[in-house]
């Protein structure tokens, strides 16, 4: 049987839609049904690497991906949830691009030597859109992003800006204040210092899924990379984001007052994490997860 043939039996576009709660029948390759996609992905899925910190690996086949999330609902890191995605709109029918991505590094002031991120572009009746439902944390954009160079594009995590320079496409953020109640965590190396922050860069050459496939084993192995160093676990609501780094839990209400965020830490139990887990992320791991917060910068 064919890899194409085999696919189209093991993965059904209704379990992914019944796996992020998406209703819509009309399915239109529109706008608006692009937005529910993402949103709906967003606060079912979530961004998370705990594969690395049970002893497992984290696939980047679509099998894999599929049969990770959608059929043993977990998430994934942006290879996997983005890769899913991908697969999703182009099934619908949408016209899609798969692009990669440079991470902008705040400790070292530059953006990564190595494409590892992936996004999506979208074109819908002339005009493109990145989508991407891999970044999490209050970094993760609600919207798609009209692919327009310069453009303040407010959403309720942020203000997004796309800037254009000789081919190469950053995409930025300007943030609100953060009020944090729990003093003890007022310097938690957790918290973004910057209002005006950098998130990646990346051009439009069509990639695809085997151009990551030697960066996806470097960051589940290296010693170097943050996803070995932490385990995280992030995931959107309908007015905030959770996240779970190592044993510290937190909750950031998006502009709960006047260009403010509200951010509550707690420091679990180790034996308070697989309950969270179920609870607030739905995710029920099958090895046991050893949590690990590590020195690497990476921030909520």
């Amino acid at each position: 049987m064919c890899s194409a043939s085999r696919l189209k039996e093991t993965m059904d576009i209704e379990a992914y839609f019944e796996r992020i709660g998406y209703k819509n029948c009309g399915n239109k390759l529109d706008l608006e049904t692009l937005t529910d996609i993402l949103q709906c992905q967003i606060r079912a899925i979530p961004f998370e690497n705990l594969n690395i910190h049970c002893g497992a690996s984290m696939d980047i086949g679509l099998e894999d991906i599929f049969d990770q999330v959608v059929k043993r609902r977990r998430g994934g890191w942006c290879l996997q949830v983005n890769h899913l995605l991908y697969w999703a709109l182009t099934t619908m029918g949408f016209e899609t691009t798969m692009l990669g991505g440079y991470v902008y590094s705040t400790p070292a002031n530059k953006y990564s030597s190595g494409m590892i991120h992936l996004l999506v572009q979208v074109s819908i009746k002339g005009r493109n859109y990145i989508v991407d439902a891999g970044f999490g944390r209050s970094y993760q954009m609600w919207e798609p992003l009209e692919l327009i160079s310069g453009k303040d594009q407010p959403q309720v995590p942020c203000i997004f800006r796309l800037t254009e320079e000789t081919g190469t496409w950053y995409l930025d953020q300007i943030r609100r204040e953060q009020y944090i109640p729990n003093q003890e965590f007022v310097n938690s190396d957790l918290l973004e210092k910057n209002e005006y922050r950098k998130i990646y860069s990346f051009t439009l050459e069509p990639r695809t899924i085997e151009d990551f496939e030697s960066v996806n084993i470097y960051l589940q192995t290296s010693p170097a990379s943050v996803f070995t160093n932490k385990s995280f676990c992030s995931l959107q609501t309908p007015e905030g984001v959770h996240c779970l780094v190592g044993s510290t839990l937190t909750y950031r209400r998006f502009s709960y007052k006047d260009n403010v965020d509200l951010v509550e830490f707690k420091a679990l139990k180790e034996e308070e994490i697989e309950e969270v887990l179920k609870t607030i992320f739905g995710i029920s791991l099958e090895e046991k997860l050893v949590p690990k917060h590590g020195d690497r910068f990476f921030t909520i």
